[in-house]
């Protein structure tokens, strides 16, 4: 039994460890700390597995991440905290019994999220009915790029998507409230962060909330943080002991998660400058 509580921090990466370049050169003392002190540091996005694992590679991070808003959870095989005995025997309890695990060739993965296939479908029946509505299954890679402001190569890495598709739309906010009831009624989810994105019974708590019981279950005491900016990082918020939210590129809050992530923090920095002063005081 480890002595001292375990810290989890849980990230989003757009407009919180990445600033409007994708770059976190302005995280990077709070980043040392984090990989001296060997905490997990579970990257926690609506980018996809592929885009997530080049931010990874770059920080040279071996933990956990969940992809896609909550729709892929992705335990690495060669996890130093989470061993692959303890994982399986823990994946096959009650709590965990209607989740769906796959083994794959690097990570076992813990899938919350829709079929990518079933989105587009539903995406195209909504379009059907008279909603402008283009997803990025919808665009080429040079048009991903020019949208988002990624590389092209990056963008490629964004159109791999298994759990989520990201969507842009034409009209006011009483037709986007049109089309977020009609997404509810075929039984997926609607959420917002940069762009909009449709998907199933997934979001980022049920992820944060299953990695921390996982980590529990090792006989560990774990005390858990998250850090965001918009209101898809709500959920993620509203499930850790300690929530922080950065500003956004304008220096505003976002008034949503304000209002709804009850104890949020607010930190005087935007983006990864806010992240690194969380994550120094909260070290």
């Amino acid at each position: 039994m480890q002595k001292n509580p375990l810290l989890m921090i849980f990230t989003d990466l757009d407009g919180t460890l990445l600033d409007s370049s994708f770059s976190y050169e302005m995280a990077l003392p709070a980043l040392k700390l984090v990989s001296d002190g060997n905490i997990p540091l579970i990257i926690c996005s609506s980018k996809t597995r592929a885009e997530i694992e080049l931010v990874r590679k770059g920080l040279g991070n071996g933990h956990p991440f969940v992809s896609e808003n909550g729709g892929g959870i992705f335990i690495p095989k060669n996890s130093s905290e989470l061993s692959p005995a303890d994982l399986q025997a823990n994946l096959k309890r009650r709590d965990f019994a209607n989740y769906e695990t796959k083994e794959l060739e690097k990570y076992y993965l813990i899938k919350l999220g829709a079929d990518y296939m079933d989105l587009r479908s539903a995406l195209a029946e909504i379009r059907g009915e008279g909603f402008n509505v283009r997803g990025f299954g919808d665009m080429s890679v040079k048009e991903v790029a020019e949208l988002t402001g990624l590389k092209e190569s990056d963008a490629e890495l964004a159109k791999r998507r298994q759990f989520d598709e990201v969507f842009i739309i034409d009209g006011d906010e009483a037709f986007v409230e049109k089309l977020k009831q009609r997404i509810n009624s075929m039984g997926l989810n609607y959420t917002q962060g940069e762009y909009f994105h449709i998907m199933g019974n997934s979001d980022k708590g049920r992820a944060v909330g299953i990695l921390k019981r996982l980590y529990e279950a090792e006989g560990v005491k774990v005390i858990t943080a998250a850090l965001g900016d918009s209101p898809n990082d709500i959920e993620m918020l509203n499930n850790v002991d300690r929530p922080y939210i950065v500003k956004k590129e304008d220096g505003s809050y976002s008034r949503q998660v304000l209002n709804e992530v009850k104890g949020c923090i607010k930190v005087d920095g935007i983006g990864p400058v806010g992240w690194n002063k969380a994550v120094i005081e909260l070290i």
